[in-house]
């Protein structure tokens, strides 16, 4: 499987300027494509394939005047950004064609200088990790690292990113055998809600941590400044970085909170079953601020990645499961419910329920019945449900902290 470590880096001045010629030649290369294959299907010709534009775009554009400054940046961040159109239009046709899950995918859009995020990609061609803890990026130089803990193997792709406010990561794809963890007897079911952040079927509760929520007095003093400034100003390209910061801080918070619970999950449980929540749905309704601060779907996609990590097993129960509106101890649906209604007696039984804890007792059987069923490859479950040895793309965050009782390592690994 592969897996994503970063690390903050902090380039020196001459560095950042090497960067920042990067990152823009990349984003030359990527218009330059996009606007030949668009103009193409404009005039209905048939699609330009990349040979054709790595040799007019790349290879015969640095020896023209007006991009003669192609040069100056290795190759392989320009190869890689026209690989990287090529994956656009790719996951693009094939969200057409109904070949790939999920939501629909747009086509590939022009890239701002603008933008606050900037990146690039490089494979191994292009790096390499020094043994006095550096890595050398080609026309870069040697990139001061801060390893907070070492790399499992050599990675095999690098991809460098500056952030909203200034900083600088670096981001290694490595490939790795699972982490088999002992079997552990309990599994559970997980209800994720608002009131609080998660409730495990066992009784469990996580509770909400509002991490914008509490920071909000803060960005609101930030944002006022930042409106005061005049547009194009130095100050307001202050204020804006100081903004920036601060979602920084949450986003960072939010990101650790859930690596931390999804982490321990994994750990104390065989099998994790979680509900299918809707959550663009729900991002449009009043409690947008409040979902979009809880951070479901990256919390769930933690847990997914993990469970294959682990070894253990995680399916995903249909949203139209009505796991607020059955009894766990009869079975007996006794119908919709109010969200303020946070306490129920059966009407058949007459089992008094927490709302929450019975919804993710439900969660739980049902889970147990897709797996005992063989759905694992269902819209109800996970496509990683009871595979445990599954090749598995390297996550768009990076892989969560070492297991305890294992003390971190500083430093890279011996190559």
């Amino acid at each position: 499987m592969q897996l994503r470590y970063n690390y903050r880096a902090y380039p020196n001045a001459a560095q950042r300027r090497a960067l920042a010629q990067a990152f823009g030649c990349a984003r030359v290369v990527w218009n330059d494509c996009l606007r030949d294959r668009k103009q193409a299907h404009a005039a209905g010709l048939p699609y330009v394939t990349s040979t054709e534009l790595s040799r007019l775009r790349i290879t015969q554009a640095k020896r023209t005047e007006e991009r003669a400054w192609l040069a100056d940046v290795s190759a392989v961040v320009l190869q890689q950004s026209l690989r990287d159109l090529d994956a656009a239009y790719k996951n693009f046709f094939e969200s057409l064609k109904g070949k790939r899950q999920g939501q629909k995918v747009g086509p590939p859009r022009y890239k701002s200088k603008k933008d606050t995020r900037q990146s690039i990609r490089l494979n191994t061609n292009a790096l390499t990790l020094t043994a006095n803890g550096t890595v050398y990026v080609a026309k870069v130089g040697d990139l001061e690292v801060t390893w907070s803990r070492r790399l499992p193997a050599a990675p095999t792709s690098l991809t460098v990113t500056k952030d909203s406010c200034g900083r600088y990561f670096l981001s290694f794809v490595v490939d790795t055998k699972p982490d088999i963890l002992p079997d552990a007897e309990s599994e559970t079911g997980i209800d994720l809600g608002l009131s609080a952040f998660a409730v495990l079927s066992d009784g469990t509760k996580i509770s909400t941590p509002r991490f914008l929520r509490r920071a909000e007095k803060k960005l609101k003093r930030l944002q006022r400044d930042l409106s005061r400034k005049q547009k194009g100003s130095k100050n307001r390209a202050k204020a804006r970085i100081k903004v920036a910061r601060q979602h920084a801080r949450v986003a960072d918070r939010r990101r650790d909170f859930h690596h931390q619970a999804s982490t321990q999950i994994i750990r104390d449980n065989q099998a994790v079953y979680v509900e299918n929540l809707a959550v663009s749905g729900l991002c449009r309704t009043r409690l947008a601020k409040s979902v979009h601060d809880a951070g479901w779907s990256a919390f769930v996609r933690m847990l997914e990645y993990k469970a294959v990590k682990h070894g253990r097993t995680f399916a995903k129960v249909d949203r139209a499961f009505p796991s607020s509106q059955v009894c766990s101890a009869c079975g007996f649906r006794d119908g919709p419910k109010p969200l303020h209604v946070r306490e129920w007696a059966c009407g058949a039984c007459g089992t008094v329920h927490d709302r929450d804890h019975n919804a993710a007792r439900n969660v739980l059987f049902e889970g147990r019945r897709i797996v005992a069923a063989g759905r694992a490859k269902t819209q109800n479950a996970s496509w990683s449900a009871g595979k445990t040895r599954t090749k598995v793309p390297a996550q768009r965050g990076e892989a969560g902290s070492p297991r305890k009782g294992q003390t971190t390592q500083a430093g890279i690994p011996s190559l």
